[in-house]
């Protein structure tokens, strides 16, 4: 098997990883996220905000859906896992055949982190569509024109009434503002902690534990870079095409620091950043030990 279909089938066991243990979180990000934005000026209190917090947002979500509606829209990114994970790492993995002087020389920290961001903008393409799915079937049903019973309805309503194709990419530009800044701060970051715990670069006998460590570790740290972004591109996304609030993602960013400050950027920070530490950490073991595994 060569270094392209290992890294394919070592990143499919690692999206699936990450997926399942991080989905939940994830859910309570984009309900957090999706909240209606008030008018500047017009207090918080007097819009139809539905959750005070993280923990509000999940006892409400379980009493109305159960422990079910923590995997609202699952269905979409799990479909597209393999794609979306095996393009990523298989990326990361042609640039860094690329970028090293000779086999077997690992790379540099800062060789990772442009692997990681070619890595990301590859993946950008995927992720979009999937994620706009994702984001509408884990909105309030509250902040949506419609209301949808699955993916496929997603699909089928998007592809109707919004150009085609085209709907479906709603959200492409801050999708790769978000996809490429943050994968060049996770691989570079997962790079330079597995480096500091192995004492040099030669980080080939670290064990689970320290796997576990990095992952988690640089999973948090992409997110400290792209949650604004994140928060802009769900909105974009799940926006009322016939009757937008927002003309772009610029024009989002500005209306929900103007009518909620730079709290409004970061709703839901709280849950994605517990999501991202052992959703990330189950991520990379799963790659690495699957990656061993295969030679």
């Amino acid at each position: 098997m060569g270094d392209l279909a290992k890294d394919l089938a070592s990143g499919t066991a690692g999206g699936a990883a990450q997926l399942i243990c991080g989905h939940p979180f994830d859910t309570i990000k984009v309900q957090l996220q999706s909240q209606s934005i008030p008018s500047p000026g017009q207090s918080t209190t007097t819009t139809a905000t539905k959750y005070s917090g993280s923990i509000h947002a999940v006892k409400k979500l379980v009493a109305t859906d159960g422990l079910r509606g923590l995997y609202n829209g699952m269905g979409a990114p799990f479909a597209t896992v393999a794609a979306t994970s095996a393009i990523l790492f298989a990326a990361k993995g042609q640039m860094e055949a690329l970028l090293r002087s000779e086999p077997g020389v690992p790379l540099s920290i800062t060789q990772q982190t442009i692997c990681g961001a070619g890595a990301g903008l590859a993946i950008s393409f995927i992720t979009c569509p999937s994620e706009l799915i994702k984001c509408r079937l884990q909105a309030p049903n509250a902040v949506l024109a419609v209301k949808y019973e699955g993916s496929r309805d997603v699909i089928k309503h998007t592809m109707r009434s919004e150009l085609g194709m085209r709907g479906l990419f709603k959200g492409l530009i801050p999708t790769i503002a978000r996809e490429v800044p943050g994968n060049a701060a996770m691989f570079g970051g997962y790079e330079a902690v597995k480096q500091y715990m192995a004492g040099g670069r030669d980080t080939s006998q670290l064990g689970p534990g320290s796997l576990i460590l990095a992952g988690g570790l640089s999973g948090a740290f992409s997110w400290l870079f792209v949650y604004p972004t994140d928060v802009v591109k769900s909105v974009i996304q799940i926006d009322d095409y016939r009757n937008p609030k927002f003309s772009g993602s610029i024009d989002a960013f500005r209306k929900i620091r103007a009518a909620e400050g730079i709290r409004g950027l970061y709703k839901g920070f709280a849950p994605a950043m517990v999501r991202s530490i052992p959703s990330n950490a189950a991520c990379f073991l799963a790659y690495e030990i699957t990656r061993s595994y295969l030679g």
